[in-house]
């Protein structure tokens, strides 16, 4: 359905929209014409309010859960207010300590990343959500060391001085000469590349018959480098705090959409793609129910903004996940401020 201009409703149907929307984020409960007569000042009996609503929800803008019950919006209203009537508010300054405060803690940025998207989601009561920078590792050396028969241990030094270990299943025919000889040629040869760089290279001398290495150690440095990237790839480049504030009283009650809910969480590929595609964004970007897939069957809606690197350049998202008739006058310039916060921690 295509949303209506704003500027096609009278100034009485706005309003009355306006406090349907705003009564239901607040409540969560279907509001009725007599709440809005009782709150809204319009001088306007209920009747009258009563045609005006069944006007929007004929316009696709509220819909009518049970037939004695009130209104809701739907998601083409939620997304006509956002777009078009939302006034968004201010942090206060306690809030925008406690954001700061996180980001500025120190250590390795994934901790802090971790550490503001929990914030964002305590100050929001939403799941808070961080794409993480993508991060790839530069070769500065590269030693195997005999574990036991068949198996050794792959000690990698990162160009960030970061040290890991793993285990890797050696091939038929490797001494322990080979062992320092394949460790040795990573280290001269590939030091200084990422592992994708590394592969290339490795893959090249090899044609051309330059590796300077026997068919042992060169099976060695190539399962060791497929072992790190593919490790690498699959390691998780979102990260997720406060799941547990999208289990409210609304949602208890379905037990079903709770579980559909979490899956799509737990279902990280798929959620980094929404994100994603945020990434080209110049400023927030707002996805509410069923306009984004991943949400189609929980209902969810995700607030996204793009947080930038020293070079201007978008190097993550951060963001939230709640409910669709989530407080997005208050979230959204929440959002918008961890991403300006990010950007500075960044820079």
């Amino acid at each position: 359905m295509v949303t209506q201009p704003i500027t096609e409703l009278s100034t009485r149907a706005r309003d009355i929209f306006r406090l349907v929307v705003e009564t239901y984020i607040d409540s969560g409960q279907p509001v009725g014409s007599r709440t809005v007569s009782r709150f809204s000042g319009l001088n306007l009996s209920p009747a009258s309010i009563r045609n005006v609503m069944q006007d929007l929800e004929e316009a696709g803008l509220l819909a009518a859960p049970h037939t004695s019950a009130g209104r809701v919006p739907t998601e083409t209203g939620l997304r006509l207010f956002v777009d078009g009537m939302m006034q968004t508010g201010e942090l206060s300054d306690d809030e925008r300590r406690q954001i700061e405060a996180q980001a500025g803690r120190g250590g390795p940025v994934e901790d802090a990343l971790a550490a503001t998207s929990a914030a964002l989601s305590g100050l929001s009561a939403c799941a808070g959500i961080v794409l993480v920078p993508r991060h790839e590792t530069i070769l500065k050396q590269l030693t195997f060391l005999p574990l036991n028969e068949g198996r050794a241990v792959a000690v990698l030094v990162g160009g960030d001085g970061s040290v890991e270990n793993r285990v890797v299943d050696l091939p038929p025919g490797v001494t322990g000469s080979a062992l320092v000889e394949a460790g040795n040629y990573v280290t001269a040869r590939l030091g200084g590349l990422t592992l994708a760089e590394a592969q290339t290279r490795l893959r090249d001398e090899i044609g051309r018959g330059r590796a300077a290495l026997d068919t042992a150690a060169q099976a060695l440095v190539e399962r060791g480098l497929a072992m790190w990237s593919e490790d690498g790839a699959q390691r998780p480049v979102l990260i997720v705090r406060g799941a547990a504030n999208l289990i409210d009283e609304g949602t208890a009650g379905n037990l079903d959409r709770v579980r559909q809910l979490l899956d799509e969480i737990e279902g990280k590929e798929e959620l980094v793609r929404l994100l994603d595609s945020a990434r080209g964004a110049r400023a927030m970007k707002v996805f509410i129910g069923s306009e984004n897939k991943l949400f189609s069957l929980s209902g969810s809606s995700v607030i996204a903004a793009p947080y930038h690197g020293s070079d201007g350049r978008v190097v993550g998202v951060v963001g939230v996940i709640g409910p669709t008739r989530l407080n997005y006058a208050r979230v959204v310039p929440m959002v918008d401020f961890t991403a300006q916060t990010l950007s500075r921690l960044m820079a």
